[in-house]
């Protein structure tokens, strides 16, 4: 059977989506892809996308027309919308005529009557437990959206959520990994520092550590900072942990 424009570019777009799961995107682009997308193929005017960065804060981060950023924004700053409730409840947050909101949309609801806009859809960016943003539709007439509407929003928004955890995790990843790295560095560099003092102060490993230590907690330094120094011998010590000048072999002034 063939198919239609429109479910090709649902095909389509679903598949640009699953490509960010195995390599390098840009958050940004691949959001306003989606929502243009959803102007296109849905029956909505305009589309935008709320997002919670990694600290929380919410940002408009896709927009397919100035007047649904406007919008968004007067929501995000307001606190209070249909993108905002369904960011907090995880559901789909529908409104099909504006009049009658809750008093405490009214900043969103002038905004949106403002741009002429009749009638909303919020659809949460979601996995199992997680929101992380909302998709929002905004259509100049009122009504609902169809069912399969809907479902294709809800479809892109919980692919596009799994796009947005994997390159955050990811990016997590790279930072453990990194730390884990410059950990295992460091380490190497302190086993380095307690052999250094270990000889030039005729002590043991052990105590060699405790002298590293107690020298980097007076003076307010990292051991690692402690370390680098003794292994360069910029910096030695006696067997009481205090600063000493080399001028012999073993390395210590008498």
């Amino acid at each position: 059977m063939t198919e239609t424009p429109r479910e090709e570019r649902v095909l389509q777009t679903f598949a640009k989506l699953a490509d960010t799961l195995v390599a390098g995107y840009d958050v940004v682009d691949l959001l306003q892809m989606l929502v243009e997308v959803c102007r296109e193929l849905l029956d909505a005017d305009a589309a935008g996308i709320l997002l919670a960065d990694d600290s929380g804060v919410l940002e408009v981060v896709a927009s397919t027309s100035e007047a649904g950023r406007l919008v968004e924004m007067m929501q995000v700053g307001a606190e209070a919308g249909p993108g905002i409730e369904s960011l907090r409840t995880g559901r789909l947050v529908t409104v099909p005529v504006l009049d009658g909101l809750p008093t405490e949309w009214s900043t969103f609801r002038d905004a949106a009557l403002a741009q002429g806009y009749a009638s909303t859809h919020a659809v949460p960016l979601r996995l199992r437990e997680t929101t992380i943003g909302t998709l929002n539709l905004f259509r100049t007439a009122p009504g609902e959206l169809s069912a399969r509407d809907l479902v294709t929003a809800q479809a892109f928004a919980d692919v596009a959520t799994i796009s947005i955890l994997h390159e955050r995790a990811m990016r997590e990843n790279v930072v453990v990994r990194e730390q884990l790295q410059s950990a295992l560095n460091s380490r190497i560099v302190i086993e380095q520092a307690k052999g250094v003092v270990a000889h030039g102060a005729g002590v043991s490993i052990d105590e060699s550590f405790d002298i590293i230590r107690g020298y980097a907690r007076s003076h307010r330094l990292g051991i690692s900072v402690v370390a680098a120094r003794l292994v360069a011998r910029t910096l030695i010590l006696n067997a009481d942990g205090v600063e000493v000048h080399p001028w012999n072999e073993r390395g210590f002034e008498s």
